[in-house]
């Protein structure tokens, strides 16, 4: 651990770093310095280079050009065990653990503790595993599988293995994206501990809030260049976002300008055992309807047994006063439901194919003749959608999983309304977005309620669902608790926070 008097060295400088994918830049002369014992946020919209950076110091890519001084000396990074090597560790969004395998296994897979036999020392290796749980403050044990772990529990079994490692720089890429608002303060808390030990920490966030609460300093990207770097004291969200974006935006969310016509959904009774109870609700003609509540309150459950990913035991659907019948999501395409579900990249695209694949892929046979794929037709729509929905893409050829998370959350959406939807299921619909790219969603949004199309919005940011919402729906261990409409009067985070606690709204 270094000498915390030396807080004002860096432990991290990099300079006039660049990389280039077929031409196209991804960064051009980006510089960053981190200080020794600082959380230092890196922040940028999508496309921005922040994850180009961090692969770089990672080890996954290897820079075009530039230098890299970690720890007083120049440090030649190639690949992932050069990094680590130096005591550089990454924790990505989605978790790189073994969910069949238990915690201590996974904390040292690859260089588990041996005896004098050459066969793998499970008592020391829990042991070990045990003293760097410790070290993370948490309370289950070496030996539990991952997959019966929270997101919460997985983020700081990643921590405790990279302090195993002996790490000095920890990078952690939207850490909070999946824990509810408990789990998030319990990880700020191990940060600071983190912190005052003199580790260093990188944190990537879309949460502008949390960079004011836990960062010392921020850096920003835009368009792979350099924009600036600030003590976070100095600065207000108003001033992060012009940075970000290069533009002002006057309001997080733009104006709900949309009339909400007449019922085109109505679901009566709708259960599911150890899920659901009891479901009543209506959407109608132009309307964004949020469903809010906290993890585990059935949200999800709701709209995929709606959709039919999920059976249900009970219940009726009722689209333009007429019983339907849902039990797949073939069942749903037909009937004009559309679903943006929150985990994109298992269940929204497919990454290896291309943008118009994707955008096609749940309506082939409008691009279909004679058994054939008609590739001049699934070019033009795909184009069409492109250009109406301002994805940024080299063309429709192109692979989704190059593209950023915004755009692969629009090429979802393309795909839902290329199904011919009218009901549309945005599960999630921003989260590890940016904030320029949500406001383009939001947009987006808008404007398919303005012409015709209903929106049930599952979502957990508060904000997010009082700054969109005609009306909001609460749920709380599978039953609805509160419904507040707009129209009659403000809606009230207190009163939405109370219907989410359980307590029924009057």
């Amino acid at each position: 651990m270094p000498d915390l008097e030396k807080r004002t060295d860096y432990i991290l400088e990099m300079k006039n770093i660049s990389k280039f994918f077929f031409g196209n830049r991804a960064l051009e002369d980006v510089h960053i310095e981190i200080k020794y014992g600082e959380v230092h946020a890196l922040v940028g919209e999508n496309g921005a280079g922040k994850s180009t950076l961090m692969k770089i110091l990672s080890g996954a890519y290897s820079k075009d050009s530039g230098e890299i001084i970690f720890d007083g000396s120049p440090a030649d990074i190639t690949t992932p065990q050069d990094s680590q090597k130096l005591g550089i560790s990454i924790i990505y969004q989605e978790f790189n653990l073994i969910r069949g395998m238990s915690v201590s296994e996974n904390m040292f897979l690859g260089r588990e503790p041996r005896t004098m036999f050459g066969t793998i020392d499970s008592k020391r290796r829990n042991e070990e595993a045990r003293h760097w749980l410790g070290r993370v403050s948490v309370k289950f044990e070496p030996t539990d599988l991952v997959q019966d772990l929270s997101s919460a529990q997985a983020q700081f079994v990643a921590i405790a293995q990279a302090l195993s490692k002996g790490a000095k720089l920890i990078i952690m890429d939207e850490p909070t994206a999946s824990l509810t608002n408990k789990e998030t303060e319990t990880l700020f808390d191990l940060i600071r501990d983190l912190k005052s030990q003199g580790i260093s920490i990188i944190y990537i966030s879309h949460h502008l809030d949390e960079i004011f609460e836990i960062c010392d300093r921020v850096t920003v990207l835009r368009d792979g260049l350099y924009v600036d770097t600030n003590e976070v004291s100095a600065i207000d969200k108003d001033s992060l976002i012009r940075m970000m974006v290069g533009r002002e935006l006057s309001n997080e969310f733009p104006p709900r300008m949309a009339s909400p016509g007449e019922p085109v959904l109505d679901v009566k009774e709708l259960s599911r055992q150890g899920a659901l109870s009891d479901i009543h609700f209506q959407l109608r003609k132009g309307e964004i309807l949020g469903i809010y509540g906290l993890v585990g309150s059935g949200r999800t459950e709701l709209v995929r047994a709606l959709y039919g990913a999920d059976k249900r035991d009970n219940g009726s659907v009722a689209l333009g006063g007429a019983s339907i019948d849902i039990r797949s999501p073939h069942d749903g395409i037909k009937h004009g439901f559309g679903f943006l579900p929150e985990e994109r990249k298992l269940q929204g695209v497919i990454l290896g194919m291309s943008v118009a694949n994707n955008v096609t892929l749940a309506a082939m046979d409008k691009i279909t003749r004679y058994l054939m794929i008609d590739e001049r037709s699934e070019l033009k729509n795909t184009e069409y959608f492109v250009r109406s929905l301002n994805i940024k893409t080299p063309s429709a050829h192109t692979v989704v999983q190059t593209l950023s998370g915004g755009n692969q959350q629009k090429v979802v959406v393309a795909k839902c309304i290329f199904t011919d939807a009218e009901i549309l299921i945005f599960d999630e619909p921003t989260r590890g977005i940016d904030v320029g790219a949500k406001y383009e969603i939001y947009i987006l949004m808008n404007e398919l309620t303005k012409s015709g199309k209903s929106i049930i919005m599952i979502s957990s940011d508060l904000p997010e669902i009082i700054g969109m919402s005609d009306r909001v729906l609460v749920m709380w261990e599978g039953r609805i608790t509160g419904e507040f409409d707009r129209a009659r009067a403000p809606l009230s985070q207190e009163a939405i926070m109370k219907a989410a606690a359980g307590e029924v709204a009057a």
